[in-house]
């Protein structure tokens, strides 16, 4: 992603779509809500209130549609009670009551805390429905003016983000009903955007602006109000606002237990970490949006709500024990959007994987080259890597057939263009000065650097990037055979991965610092840096067995390890800074994908610590909500990690980052042949003496498998039930 900064960096090279609002999100502790592809950022009071850099608004494909929904009682703010998002993710719902308000024309003056207003709210099918109740508790009958302001700016996501634009399109004139106020702009780009907000009961007074009632509620009666805001042009109300709202609670309610249910649940002794993974669950079920492929989730709110093809390949690889359906949709969307041709103003070439996606006008005119964009080095790798996987979960060799010739354009970009010098290294360089100059998943501007502090200059080649292409390689050789493509397909993959085992090992293990180099530069001088990225290797099986040993050591000791992650950069490196984006911070996924690599050589009582790290940072978090990332300052006792102030929360890959954690703490795999589900040598993290895997799924046949903690540090396991032709094995 665009790496977020605070102001401009003083050096040349800075990214040109940096995020540069001065709000923090962190400091707001907003209330987010997502349904495909409209979200919410709405304060606690459940407004939206317009102030420069702010984000709060309703959005809809890149598009803000409102930026101001302000309730007022008697033209007063009314007083927060209580504010949370529903456990599924699905329902804000915001407690208030009155402060002392004056008397008005016809009323008398009200003492506070007499009204109680409720607000619900929630999202459907690019709707957002709200319902406003308010209920008198005085003795003695209250009338009371209650009113909503709302204005729309229609500003694009970008502009938001901070980027300032020469010119701006029309905003027409609002248009009002008795029941409702039209508000639309149409942009440079000839398309009108249009926001309708329906009202029952029809307000006593109506303007552009604001939509005014006028209640008279004897003691103990309540009212209620509905508003509904329509950011789709072709939605027509068919059916009174107050069925539409229970219609639409009802269906959202069926979808999102549904996509549940598709999926394993988590039940441990530990109150804390069931929290953490029903958030993530939870999340991860509000930011997935139905395509015509599957399910795919978005990569995060507000900043990235939309199709990433980098974040969603790796949300569905943490999370492919849990819930196999995620990553085919995933597969099938991104396969769906592959580049077939040459587009320089897209970094887009043949058999390329999609990076990111935008809807909006600054996209649609080119402001942005985002539209359709394929400036990432690794989406094409992962993309064939995760077919594989997917294949090793679920054995349905037949589900990917139809993929085939996307994972075999796939390995020819990866060999044709990825290799641009062909010294077997897969490297990147933005074709267009617009794009992202650094195209791993650091991709800030100065992500990539040598031991000095100077950045590196490319075509860049990454270390983490070489593995994920290792495994691509081998996922290819799997696939074909399992395909009856034979061996004269599969074999020269093989070859392939082995040819680029021995050479890797050769460019960039750094004997004197006991890591993989970061990064090869244009020039093929290793960036001695020690980073994260290394442990990437380890994700995808390329490191030297005795050398994975090493970087277990290192990914452990204070250097790396924060008490609540693994560090992005070590602390004695020339650019470490614990409150950069990519150069010291924590991010949970980074973190979990080490862990899995630690995991993957054995080292799954390092992949635990680092499990703990992340529960214990939930646990100090609003909402047990594991953020995109926080500051890598050290864990002290009492407190909570240091927030980055535009950090996106909820972030698909964040959620997801603990369950995939405990899928490799607990050595977790499959065998469809055999039908059986493995646990291999497990460890449970500290705190957590027993673990429900409820519903895993193989092959149409579902197992419930119990692990607890025995003697010493081995682990029982238990299967308390299945259903159909399934088995458990533990190996110990």
């Amino acid at each position: 992603m665009s790496a977020p900064q605070a102001s401009p960096p003083p050096e040349e090279g800075m990214d040109a779509h940096a995020i540069t609002t001065g709000i923090s999100l962190q400091e707001m502790r907003p209330r987010v809500l997502k349904s495909d592809d409209t979200f919410a950022v709405l304060n606690r009071n459940g407004d939206a209130l317009p102030f420069p850099g702010g984000p709060e608004g309703l959005y809809h494909r890149d598009t803000r549609h409102l930026s101001r929904l302000e309730l007022t009682v008697a033209g007063r703010k009314p007083l927060l009670l209580s504010s949370a998002v529903s456990d599924d993710g699905a329902m804000l719902t915001c407690d208030l009551t009155n402060p002392n308000l004056p008397a008005g024309p016809g009323g008398a003056a009200i003492e506070k805390d007499l009204l109680h207003l409720r607000r619900s709210t929630f999202l459907r099918n690019g709707l957002c429905y709200e319902r406003i109740a308010v209920r008198n508790h005085a003795a003695q009958p209250l009338r009371v003016e209650v009113a909503l302001r709302v204005g729309a700016d229609f500003a694009d996501l970008f502009e938001v983000r901070g980027e300032q634009r020469p010119r701006r399109g029309r905003l027409h004139p609002p248009e009002t009903g008795p029941d409702h106020i039209t508000l639309a702009y149409t942009g440079l780009d000839g398309r009108r955007r249009q926001t309708r907000l329906r009202f029952d009961p029809a307000p006593a007074r109506i303007s552009g602006e604001q939509a005014v009632f006028d209640l008279s509620l004897p003691p103990g009666a309540r009212c209620t109000l509905l508003v509904e805001t329509n950011c789709t042009p072709n939605h027509v109300p068919r059916e009174p606002a107050g069925a539409a709202f229970l219609r639409a609670l009802w269906e959202d309610s069926r979808a999102r237990r549904a996509a549940q249910g598709r999926a394993a649940g988590v039940v441990t002794t530990h109150g804390g970490f069931n929290a953490m993974i029903g958030r993530s669950r939870a999340d991860l079920t509000m930011l997935s949006t139905q395509t015509p492929e599957g399910p795919f989730p978005y990569a995060g709110v507000p900043w990235f709500s939309t199709v990433f093809g980098r974040d969603a390949l790796v949300t569905a690889w943490l999370t492919l024990w849990l819930d196999p359906a995620l990553a085919l949709g995933v597969l099938r969307h991104l396969a769906a959007m592959q580049a077939t041709g040459f587009d320089p103003a897209a970094d887009a070439e043949p058999g390329k994987i999609l990076h990111e996606v935008r809807h909006g006008e600054m996209a649609e005119l080119g402001e942005v080259p985002f539209r359709r964009y394929y400036g990432s080095v690794d989406s094409t790798p992962l993309f064939v890597a995760l077919a594989g996987a997917w294949l090793d979960r679920t054995g349905e060799a037949e589900a990917l057939r139809p993929l085939w010739p996307h994972i075999e354009a796939a390995l020819g970009w990866i060999e044709a263009h990825g290799d641009r010098d062909g010294d077997g290294f897969v490297e990147y360089g933005r074709r267009t000065e617009a794009g992202l100059a650094n195209q791993g998943w650091k991709d800030s501007w100065d992500s990539i650097s040598h031991a000095d502090g100077t950045l590196a200059q490319g075509p860049i080649a990454l270390c983490e990037v070489q593995a994920y292409v290792f495994a691509a390689w081998l996922a290819g050789a799997r696939i074909a055979r399992a395909l009856g493509l034979g061996e004269a397909v599969a074999a020269p993959l093989e070859a392939r991965a082995a040819t680029l085992r021995e050479r890797f090992e050769a460019a960039f293990w750094c004997e004197d610092l006991g890591t993989y180099a970061l990064a090869l530069d244009g020039a093929k001088r290793p960036c001695r840096v020690r980073a994260s990225n290394a442990g990437h290797v380890l994700l995808g099986g390329l490191a030297a067995p005795e050398r994975a040993a090493v970087l277990a050591r290192q990914f452990m000791d204070g250097r790396f390890q924060s008490g609540w992650g693994i560090r992005t950069l070590a602390t004695d490196e020339a650019r470490y800074n614990p409150m950069s984006y990519h150069n010291g911070s924590v991010w949970p996924h980074d973190t979990a994908l080490v862990g899995l690599g630690l995991a993957r050589y054995g080292h799954r009582a390092e992949a635990a610590r680092l499990l703990e790290g992340l529960t214990a940072a939930a646990a100090r978090l609003d909402l047990w909500r594991l953020p995109e990332l926080f500051c890598g300052f050290p864990r002290r006792g009492g407190m909570a990690p240091t927030a980055y102030p535009v950090a996106c929360a909820p972030q698909a890959w964040a959620a997801a980052a603990p369950i995939g954690l405990l899928g490799a703490c607990l050595g977790l795999s499959f065998d469809p042949a055999a039908r059986l589900v493995r646990l291999e040598r497990p460890v449970l993290p500290a705190g957590l003496d027993r673990v429900l895997l409820r519903g895993l799924s193989l092959g149409g046949a579902r197992i419930d498998v119990e692990l607890s903690r025995a003697a010493g540090d081995s682990v029982a396991m238990n299967v308390p039930a299945r259903r159909g032709g399934i088995g458990a094995v533990l190996v110990v």
